[in-house]
């Protein structure tokens, strides 16, 4: 017997395959390694990348053992966009007046997250919409993240260190950011079930973009509303730091005659020494 499931590929894989998406025929009990050997097997170009490879299945991070089912969508995650990158301090944000954008009302208990990924630009009001939107009368503190698109490159994601050394000494120009969406949304809810689980915050926001963000424009904003500004503080670099480690949203840096994919292994679960900080 066999099974038949769909590959996802993203990023560099899909750039060095020539294609998002792949149909394989494996035997009946085969395995998410099974899957990735197979798919080698027909776009060898992709097996060095097996390194810093993680694999989703059906929506959720999976181990290489998980077993696959007939109609399965595996999709393989090459190094995501922030990793183990060094990650800059939050700061207090004045509200200024919001842009009407639809979002989940408060719950009875008060929380809220907004979670969204934005292909269209925001600037930086962004803070001050995000703001307006969490922040409770108790609420004695907001704090805010932006993360914008700088000239100088970051760390090229394992596989790329030839062409970031062509790029050497040259100014980046944009970001290209690509997500595998349902599952980014996903990792983006545990994140702040962890936040309100760690720090006692049930108000915060996190927002990518996706697409082309030019140079000195915003990629992602978070913000974190709570009663005092030590928690808050703490939820926002964490809510941070987590994204850029585990969200599956991939970073191209670009050159004016080329492009470099940035980041590291995509971690799966939460950083146990954050919960320290």
């Amino acid at each position: 017997m066999t099974i038949h499931i769909r590959v996802r590929l993203f990023a560099v894989q899909r750039e060095l395959a020539g294609t998002r998406e792949v149909r394989l025929e494996l035997p009946d009990g085969s395995d998410v390694e099974a899957a990735w050997t197979t798919l080698v097997g027909a776009h060898p170009v992709l097996a060095p990348g097996r390194a810093s490879v993680r694999f989703a299945r059906n929506g959720d991070y999976a181990e290489a053992t998980t077993r696959l089912a007939e109609g399965d969508e595996l999709a393989m995650i090459p190094p995501v966009s922030g990793g183990a990158a060094p990650t800059p301090t939050p700061t207090e944000t004045t509200p200024t007046e919001p842009t009407p954008t639809p979002t989940e009302p408060a719950k009875a208990d008060g929380s809220r997250r907004i979670l969204e990924l934005r292909e269209a630009p925001f600037g930086t009001a962004i803070l001050g919409e995000l703001a307006d939107r969490l922040a409770r009368a108790e609420d004695g503190a907001v704090v805010g993240f932006l993360g914008r698109t700088r000239s100088t490159p970051g760390t090229p994601a394992p596989g790329q260190e030839t062409e970031a050394a062509r790029h050497a000494g040259r100014a980046v120009q944009a970001l290209d950011y690509e997500a595998h969406d349902t599952l980014a949304l996903a990792v983006l809810d545990a994140i702040a079930d962890e936040v309100r689980d760690r720090f006692g915050v049930e108000r915060l926001a996190i927002v990518h973009r996706t697409g082309e963000v030019p140079l000195g424009e915003p990629s992602i904003a978070v913000a974190a509303a709570a009663p005092h500004r030590d928690a808050a503080f703490a939820a926002a670099r964490y809510a941070i730091d987590e994204t850029k480690a585990r969200a599956p949203i991939w970073k191209a840096e670009r050159f004016a005659d080329g492009h470099v994919w940035i980041g590291h292994q995509a971690r799966t679960a939460a950083d146990p020494i954050q919960e320290d900080r």
